[in-house]
């Protein structure tokens, strides 16, 4: 590390008490510091990025049918599509590889520009596709930006609250997640697919006939890119972490934004507490990449969490990818029609919007560790119900909601974990090469769709088989939750700089 730091002079001695006078002073304010339209503006930009994750699993049936050259029948179709999660996924890898740790170097907010600038011109670019390959390009594009993006949101809203309460704001823009993904599944099914009876499709749907029969997809990632420039704009009005102005020695520039934090939380608290212990911060000279990788694998403690976080989000994201990417195929190999499946689908949505709201209520109510077994429990609770309903709809759409709720309820604490561990001079690499390296988990995906063939051919009871099925994919949050538990990093209610120095 490059710090101002040098000679221990007089002059460097104050500028260290300076910085960690703001600091101390930052970390003594108990509520929200920004006006609550910056929760609405950071929950907008995460809105867009699970709009875009989740329409895909409807709309591309669609898409195509009419641009990929190969009917949704054919198996060959499957593979295609298989691909394009692939590709999306590994541009989600490599933005986070890249973009995330660039914002340790260029700051939260300019960062958080250029990432929903990409996210949207790949939206866009989905809405003109005119075949597979570009339909994949705009998918990769796509994918590099939203990698990028969640890292920082998530490190910036962390660095932004109060210490007290970090876990609950990262949860209420979670919200905004499940929206997203509520609205991306439920508008595919409007604008791509044709009316049907309840509860075998939208009876209302509008992409059977007409221009939406051709276009529907289109206006669905056309819907995107509005919602992410929409995003953009509104981004413009975030200030600065302070944290990060503090680390790299724009000592006057958080001053300001301190300062702005301390007048809005006095009119809502009154006198604020006492300051705590003052601590003095690294400040960096020369912020690069290189410095930020060294801060974190040059440094046992930092290095060790950085492992076991990584595999954590490895087997978490095996299940929450296989759930998001290909359930409702897995619905269909058990038996539903593919309408019933995405019905089923599309009902468990409401889960996942309740996840962020508990999440929000109770997420510090627990150290971080404990709640991955948690949802672990409950997802295999809920893989259970769906793979015992059968012909039960409603039993399986309760099953679906549990799964999906139990599923998504550990991922904003998850987050908040992650940022957590590591110090403001390398936060958003440590975020990102952890949730980035990740991302690798989508090999369950694969996993157990190799495996499904084989256990839905013996020759069990079709309800155990089902469950089975489930089970497996319930199976990684499991491994996670042990990771997890391994982990065992307490940073609930402590202050950055005494969790990571």
């Amino acid at each position: 590390m490059s710090s101002k730091v040098t000679d221990g002079s007089a002059r460097d001695r104050d500028y260290l008490a300076r910085a960690g006078q703001l600091l101390a002073r930052l970390d003594r304010i108990p509520v929200w510091g920004l006006n609550y339209i910056f929760l609405g503006i950071l929950g907008m930009g995460s809105l867009f990025t699970f709009f875009d994750i989740f329409n895909v699993n409807v709309s591309v049936i669609q898409a195509g049918s009419q641009i990929f050259g190969v009917p949704p029948t054919n198996p060959v179709f499957g593979e295609m599509v298989a691909s394009i999660v692939a590709w999306n996924l590994i541009g989600y890898i490599i933005g986070a590889l890249i973009l995330g740790p660039m914002s340790d170097r260029v700051g939260r907010r300019n960062m958080l520009m250029i990432t929903m600038l990409i996210t949207g011109i790949g939206s866009l670019l989905n809405a003109f596709a005119f075949n597979y390959t570009s339909y994949l390009a705009a998918r990769l594009l796509t994918g590099f930006g939203i990698g990028a993006d969640l890292a920082v949101v998530n490190t910036y809203v962390g660095e932004v609250a109060p210490t007290s309460s970090r876990a609950r704001h990262t949860s209420w823009i979670f919200v905004f997640s499940g929206i997203g993904a509520f609205l991306g599944i439920w508008i595919g099914l409007l604008l791509t697919t044709p009316a049907a009876p309840f509860p075998y499709g939208l009876p209302f749907a509008l992409g059977g006939s007409g221009w939406f029969a051709l276009n529907g997809w289109r206006l669905v990632f056309g819907i995107g890119a509005l919602l992410a420039a929409a995003a953009l704009l509104l981004r413009v009005e975030l200030p600065e972490s302070p944290r990060w102005l503090i680390a790299h020695g724009r000592l006057d520039d958080a001053e300001k934004v301190v300062k702005h934090l301390e007048d809005v939380a006095s009119r809502r608290v009154g006198t604020l507490p006492p300051l705590p212990e003052v601590i003095h911060p690294a400040v960096l000279e020369k912020p690069s990449y290189r410095v930020s990788l060294r801060t974190i694998f040059g440094n046992r403690t930092y290095a060790i969490r950085w492992i076991l976080l990584a595999l954590m989000w490895v087997f978490a994201y095996w299940t929450v990818y296989t759930i998001a990417g290909i359930l409702t195929t897995l619905l269909v190999e058990m038996g539903y029609q593919s309408s019933e499946a995405g019905m089923i689908v599309a009902v468990g949505m409401f889960g996942f919007l309740l996840s962020g709201v508990v999440a929000g209520l109770l997420g510090e109510s627990a150290e971080r560790f404990y709640w991955i077994p948690i949802s672990a429990v409950l997802t295999i609770t809920g893989a259970v119900v769906l793979g015992m309903a059968g012909l039960n709809l409603p039993l399986a759409f309760a099953g679906a909601a549990l799964l999906m709720f139990a599923e998504n309820l550990w991922v904003p604490i998850g987050y908040t974990w992650t940022a957590e561990s590591f110090p403001t001079r390398a936060r958003v690499t440590g975020f990102a090469l952890a949730d980035g390296v990740g991302h690798l988990g989508f090999f369950g995906s694969i996993l157990v769709t190799s495996l499904t063939a084989a256990i839905l051919s013996s020759d069990a009871p079709a309800t155990y088989k089902s469950v089975e099925v489930l089970v497996l994919v319930a199976l990684g949050l499991v491994i996670a939750s042990i990771i997890a538990i391994v982990n065992r990093t307490a940073t609930r209610g402590r202050r950055f700089e005494e969790i990571s120095p």
